[in-house]
């Protein structure tokens, strides 16, 4: 039975830490999307936790935002 992401609190967490980077950074979603090689509905989906998201695209997402993919799923202390 698929999970679905808003049952999955990591599904929260990378939400957060990307829309959180993405601000500093002053990027609109469009700019990530387009940085990215996604979507910027995408981004937007992610964003709000309404789609789980691809090891290959948080690694495309990390690059856009100049972090470690790891750092996009952990929890802010």
């Amino acid at each position: 039975m698929p999970i679905k992401p808003n049952d999955c609190p990591l599904v929260s967490v990378f939400a957060a830490n990307v829309r959180h980077r993405r601000l500093e950074l002053n990027l609109s979603q469009e700019e990530l999307a387009e940085r990215a090689g996604v979507h910027r509905t995408y981004v937007g989906m992610l964003e709000r936790g309404e789609k789980n998201v691809t090891i290959y695209n948080i690694w495309r997402l990390a690059g856009a935002l100049q972090v470690e993919a790891a750092e996009l799923l952990i929890e802010p202390k």
